[in-house]
């Protein structure tokens, strides 16, 4: 069975993300979410989180370590992680033509 995504803040503040193990109570393959400030509002960055020391998303945080658990995850974030961690990249609907065209489904 999947795991499913979660996203949490830690006592220590940080942002972070991964597959949540229910019966362990523990985060798998965390990353760190960073946000960014910008001139058009905010941004989102994602690193595994040992970073620089770590360049994969590996580890495990205890769920002692979480002070909030998010609810909602937004689609966007999930897909870049799964991505991420995945190398593969995931398409939201349709097939992209070698024009750049994006059809429905085949019929």
């Amino acid at each position: 069975m999947s795991k499913p995504i979660r996203m949490f803040k830690l006592v220590s503040g940080d942002l972070v993300l991964g597959k949540y193990d229910e019966e362990a109570n523990v985060l798998e393959d965390v990353a760190y979410i960073q946000v960014v400030p910008t001139q058009q509002g905010v941004q989102m960055v994602m690193l595994p989180y040992g970073y620089p020391f770590e360049q994969e998303f590996k580890g495990v945080i205890s769920g002692k370590h979480f002070m909030f658990a998010f609810s909602r995850l937004p689609d966007d974030l999930e897909t870049k992680y799964l991505e991420a961690c995945t190398k593969l990249t995931l398409s939201k609907s349709g097939l992209v033509g070698a024009d750049g065209s994006v059809s429905g489904l085949i019929k």
